[in-house]
């Protein structure tokens, strides 16, 4: 018989709740959470405790930022009010992440779906930060397949990746951005030319191209696919490093040399942990996968509390500056996020070249593991935040915060509790055990230790099926090895 989790998922909720303090209200208040979450979570069972309650807890914070508009539900990044976010609190930085973790939902009010339109129909600020929209239409549809929707969405999602060019479209033929407004502000390399939104418009034209094809319009999708290839080409020419894809420092309108990587002074001459997105969306072949030496090099972005925004090698590494929001070296499960999902992408495209699958659980174990705060009298509990010291794990920004009186802001103490910033329940979901999804049938496709004998996952997009894996048939009694079941 297929297990009921829902009692493990009550005793993760009980337990979070009793070490909770509920400073900024929510829709679904904490008395609320097990009665909303049961019947909406992937229930999960494995033999890794710590993997297992970070999961639960962000599945239990996630449903903190619901938040109700004239427009339908969406999700906010802070819990409370901040001057720098638009209309109802929303901010379009996370959008990605946020739709990535949501779509697990078992969603009957179809929440995610309204925060996607809201965005859509420019009913926030769509483009203030960069981030990805057709592509992440398609991580939606994977699982909850619509094609009226689909259609609904291809002609807003080529508007708005028109807009973008208008704005942001480089003599070079790349495209140029802000690093704060790729929210990675105060980084080593600074603005300029980056693989962050080169990777989400490659990505953007090559989800266009496919959804214009099942839409009938063969004009479109060969359009924007010879948009994809000319990007790309021309990121592979420009970013890529020999080793790494880095940014090229310069002005909006500062033109250089496109045939070749320019010089680029030692100070911004820098890899960062940007420079696997690409990777995030299945972009670069096989032979470049040698960056991913990086990720385990202790010179490179390895850290005792997780993986570190630039080299370590770097002089500039950590440098001084009084902001609290720095990405010069602290680590943000924002790019944590993005490098998993990239890693999980690369292993399963390309195979365990540079970098393992074991890499990829001691990654995510040690990420899981970040998701605590130890309280002044010496006590542990499950808490996420905006950025954490690599070598202490001190939630940086909100040390800060605290000493300088919570910027003086009224009803903004604990800025960043609950920061809905990341994902993590996909990381396990589809990175770590394989979930997919093709044609709204779920498909699986383990990375899981040799050591793991079983997991379970139940209640399951798009109807409720189950996913079992027992080596022996005797955790479950429902036979030896992968089995997935429909909701019947």
């Amino acid at each position: 018989m297929i297990p009921d989790l829902r009692l493990k998922l009550s005793e993760y909720v009980d337990e979070f709740n009793a070490e909770d303090e509920e400073i900024h209200p929510s829709v679904i208040s904490n008395t609320d959470a097990f009665e909303w979450l049961s019947s909406r979570v992937p229930l999960l069972d494995c033999p890794d405790k710590t993997i297992e309650k970070t999961y639960y807890f962000r599945w239990w914070t996630l449903r903190k930022h619901w938040a109700e508009t004239p427009y339908g539900h969406i999700l906010t990044e802070f819990s409370p009010t901040v001057g720098w976010a638009g209309p109802y609190n929303s901010i379009n930085a996370a959008l990605g992440h946020h739709v990535r973790e949501a779509r697990w939902l078992n969603d009957p009010g179809a929440w995610t779906k309204e925060y996607i339109s809201f965005f859509l129909d420019r009913r926030g600020n769509s483009l203030s930060y960069s981030t990805w929209y057709a592509s992440l239409v398609l991580d939606w549809l994977k699982l909850h397949p619509d094609p009226t929707y689909a259609a609904e969405c291809l002609y807003k999602v080529v508007s708005l990746y028109g807009e973008r060019e208008k704005m942001n479209l480089h003599p070079c033929g790349l495209f140029w951005s802000h690093d704060g407004w790729d929210a990675m502000e105060e980084s080593i390399s600074c603005s300029g030319i980056r693989p962050t939104m080169n990777s989400y418009m490659i990505a953007d034209a090559k989800a266009i191209s496919l959804m214009a094809t099942r839409a009938g319009r063969s004009d479109l999708a060969a359009r924007f696919a010879e948009k994809a290839a000319k990007l790309r080409e021309k990121m592979d020419k420009l970013l890529w490093d020999g080793d790494f894809y880095k940014v090229i420092p310069c002005g909006k309108d500062e033109t250089f040399y496109a045939d070749k990587r320019p010089p680029v002074p030692p100070e911004h001459n820098v890899r960062e942990e940007l420079g696997f997105i690409p990777w995030y969306f299945g972009i670069p072949g096989a032979d470049k996968s040698v960056a991913f030496t990086q990720l385990t090099d202790e010179e490179g972005f390895a850290a005792p509390y997780g993986i570190t925004t630039a080299e370590r090698r770097h002089p500039r590494f950590m440098f001084k500056h009084p902001h609290e929001c720095l990405w010069n070296g602290p680590v943000w499960p924002y790019a944590t996020s993005q490098t998993l999902t990239a890693l999980a992408n690369h292993l399963r495209a390309h195979g365990e070249d540079g970098i393992t699958k074991a890499d990829y659980y001691a990654l995510l174990k040690q990420y899981a593991a970040s998701h605590r705060i130890v309280e002044e009298d010496g006590k542990e509990r499950m808490w996420i935040d905006e950025n954490m010291d690599p070598f202490t794990g001190d939630w940086t920004a909100r040390t800060i915060l605290k000493a300088n009186g919570w910027n003086h802001g009224q009803n903004m103490r604990e800025r960043g509790k609950d920061y809905n910033h990341s994902t993590f329940c996909d990381l396990v979901l589809s990175g770590l055990l394989g979930i997919d999804a093709r044609d709204g049938k779920l498909t699986a496709d383990p990375m899981i230790p040799e050591d793991w004998d079983w997991f379970c996952v139940t209640n399951l997009p798009p109807h409720g099926e189950t996913v079992i894996f027992d080596r022996t048939g005797k955790r479950y009694g429902l036979g030896a090895g992968l089995h997935i079941y429909a909701n019947c």
